[in-house]
């Protein structure tokens, strides 16, 4: 019996000191389990900005469409801007910026590198894979970045959400802008090409 009154109160206490009032986010952000989860996934993207800053270059060079290899240097100069913006996000956290590796993003972009060794060169098949790990690229990094824009909102955490709804954002253009290179011309190309 004494037990259980004690435990009560421990429960009572700990969630006390982790939520405020609903919506307005943790009274101690540094005591916040979330706070401390939302930071680490913070973590995570950034090293696959980063590391996608490296990839899309040789993108880019795989490609065969001008117009993909035009989607894809803009997006290098965006995806910079991305690493430049959660380098702001770190800072309004007062944090440095820290990278750890994203197995996820590691993982889209060496089936990325395999889709480019298992097509053939200056082909319109090569250019659709392409897209197509492009795009698997930009649906991870929108489910990350809507995931952490409701976190921060969830931790009263303003600033940092506007800044990574900016890119949630930008991430959504870049999506519709391969399926529109997709739609308008590649895939019916590589329909038409003959296979081995």
């Amino acid at each position: 019996m004494k037990t259980a009154t004690k435990k009560a109160p421990v429960k009572k206490a700990a969630t006390k000191s982790v939520v405020s009032k609903a919506g307005s986010g943790p009274k101690s952000q540094g005591d916040s389990m979330l706070y401390n989860f939302f930071c680490d996934e913070l973590k995570d993207i950034y090293w696959a900005e980063k590391h996608l800053v490296k990839t899309l270059p040789k993108m880019k060079k795989a490609a065969t469409s001008a117009e993909l290899q035009k989607a894809f240097a803009d997006h290098l100069e965006t995806t910079k801007t991305h690493v430049e913006r959660l380098e702001k996000v770190f800072g309004l956290l007062g944090k440095k910026a820290q990278a750890k590796k994203c197995d996820a993003m590691e993982g889209i972009t060496k089936e990325g590198e395999g889709i480019i060794e298992e097509t053939e060169k200056g082909t319109a098949t090569r250019d659709v894979g392409l897209i197509l790990a492009a795009q698997k690229v930009e649906h991870y990094e929108i489910s990350t970045y809507g995931g952490l824009a409701q976190l921060a909102r969830t931790l009263g955490l303003g600033g940092v959400a506007e800044l990574l709804e900016a890119t949630l954002a930008e991430e959504k253009e870049a999506d519709e802008l391969l399926t529109q290179v997709a739609e308008e011309s590649l895939n019916y190309d590589a329909s038409s090409q003959g296979g081995k």
